[in-house]
């Protein structure tokens, strides 16, 4: 079996869009999948799994929470091998970048082309930077960034189906459920 880590998009956002968490785990373990937990209401959940295909994984899940939800919900999977060295990478660009106001990470469906990486990475400002590693694009925001903007730097919508948690959220559920 192997550890996956899912993350769901736009739940939880007013009245229409609702998906509790135990709800969440209910559809996640009727297909199949097991030792399911989530992580507060937003959308993070750690299950097992025989399968082997992230997109298929995926394909599967969305399908159940359509089904039981009435609304589609994006949803990106990474193994937990997976998750754990993305938040190695999320660490090493906070050491690097000392002093940022925010730091939040993209999670990305699929990774972008070299083309799409230059052009999302050229969005930098004053406000701060992003940078594309794999299926994660970190956006680094630095003091005196609009504070609750939803997207400072203009680059979420260059990056195809995406999901963000901030950095602590990352570094928590790598400790929580990746062992680091």
């Amino acid at each position: 079996m192997t550890t996956y880590l899912a993350f769901l998009r736009a739940i939880n956002l007013g009245a229409k869009r609702v998906f509790p968490k135990d709800d969440i785990r209910r559809v996640v373990g009727s297909v199949g999948f097991e030792e399911v937990v989530t992580h507060i209401n937003t959308g993070n959940v750690r299950f097992e799994s025989r399968m082997r295909s992230r997109e298929r994984i995926e394909r599967t899940l969305e399908k159940a929470f359509v089904e039981d939800r009435g609304f589609e919900v994006p949803t990106i999977v990474y193994s937990a091998k997976e998750f754990a060295a993305l938040a190695d990478e999320t660490r090493g660009l906070d050491v690097e970048n000392p002093g940022l106001a925010r730091h939040y990470v993209y999670l990305l469906k699929d990774e972008l082309t070299p083309a799409q990486i230059r052009e999302v990475e050229a969005r930098g400002s004053d406000k701060g930077r992003m940078v594309v590693r794999g299926r994660a694009a970190h956006a680094l925001l630095e003091p005196g960034y609009q504070e609750g903007t939803v997207d400072p730097l203009g680059a979420a919508t260059l990056l195809g189906v995406a999901t963000n948690r901030n950095a602590n959220v990352v570094l928590s559920l790598a400790e929580k459920w990746c062992g680091g």
